[in-house]
Formats: C-alpha cells, structure tokens, sequence
C-alpha cells in the first residue's frame, strides 16, 4: 500500500502495565486514535490496531498496540508489516527510552537498541534495524532502583501532571515524522525548548 504507515506504540498488555513507565508507546498511540475519534480492535496479527489517516487525503496510518509482552513484541511488528505490504522504513516504532531525559522526545532510524528488548526483538522480527523511532525519554531511577522495576513502576505523582504533554509532543513527533521526514522532525523535537 504506497502511504501506508504502521505505528507500533510497544508495552505490555493489561490493566496491570497500562500506567506503567514502559507503556508509554501505548500510550502514544491510544492518543493518536483519541485524536481522530478512533478506537481499536482486534487484529490476526496478535494486535489491536486503529486505521485512520494523517489528514483527509493524506498517508494512511495504522496505529498498533501489541498484544504480547514487551520483549516479544517483533511478531506482531511483523505479522502488521506483512498485511499491510509496508517497508521497515514505514514501521514507526514509539517506546520508552531510560537513556534519554523524562519529559524529552527523540528521534532516529537505524542504531542500536540501547537494551531496549522490545526494540531488539522488533529488529530480529523485521531483519533490520533501519526502522524510524520515536523514542520517549523516561530517565534513569534515582538511588539503586533496578532499571528493570523502574519501568514497570506507574509514574510518579509529580511526572504525572506533565505526563499528557509528553505524550502529545510524542504524537506530534509521530505526525511531523510521517509529514515532513525524520530530519524536519528531528530538527523541531531535538532543539532545546526556548
């Protein structure tokens, strides 16, 4: 499909995970759809997906939310690239990134995973790293918190009142990213906020 794009907002499944730090790609993408009055169901690629468009006459967008665990996220990535025909290049994957600032959005195409095992698993699954992100920064725990406990811990008091900027900003990204390329985006969402 020419301007098709898959967006796989990656998380874990359930209610237990839904407030979590490593769901807010989820959360990215549920604020897509509530965007464009759109709800999910059920997809054979073990996925709920909304399909929608940027804009009246624009690229089609295919907004995902795995049903797997994070770290087995790849199949479903897969299963969505294949019945939607769409490229690596047109898979944006949006996930929680400990390396980067809370409250600070990223982007790139291709690099490594950082340890991210969702990411790493969606590289196995495609056979490429070259896939657009947008990365969501979360920060590192404070004191000798596990990395790994940080990020299924629900956001703190103080972060969840600046919680849904962050996620509009993500989706802003998203949406410059499909409408203007990696490096426009890149440009607006890497300078320092005046």
């Amino acid at each position: 499909m020419a301007d098709t794009w898959v967006i796989v907002g990656l998380g874990n499944p359930g209610p237990r995970y839904e407030a979590t730090r490593h769901n807010i790609g989820q959360m990215v993408v549920d604020e897509l759809a509530a965007r464009r009055s759109e709800s999910f169901r059920a997809h054979k690629a073990n996925a709920r997906v909304a399909e929608t468009w940027l804009r009246p006459g624009g690229p089609k967008l295919v907004l995902a939310k795995p049903n797997s665990f994070m770290n087995v996220s790849g199949g479903p990535a897969a299963g969505l690239a294949r019945f939607y025909d769409v490229a690596p290049e047109r898979i944006i994957v949006v996930h929680d990134e400990l390396d980067i600032p809370y409250d600070t959005v990223k982007l790139k195409t291709g690099g490594g995973h950082g340890g991210h095992n969702g990411v790493r698993d969606v590289a196995k699954a495609l056979g490429t790293a070259e896939f657009p992100r947008v990365r969501v920064g979360i920060g590192r725990p404070v004191g000798r918190q596990d990395p790994a406990d940080w990020v299924l811990d629900p956001f703190g008091a103080t972060e969840r009142q600046t919680l849904p900027i962050l996620v509009s900003d993500a989706a802003d990204a998203v949406e410059m990213l499909v409408a203007e390329g990696l490096v426009a985006a890149q440009q607006r969402f890497h300078a320092p906020r005046a």
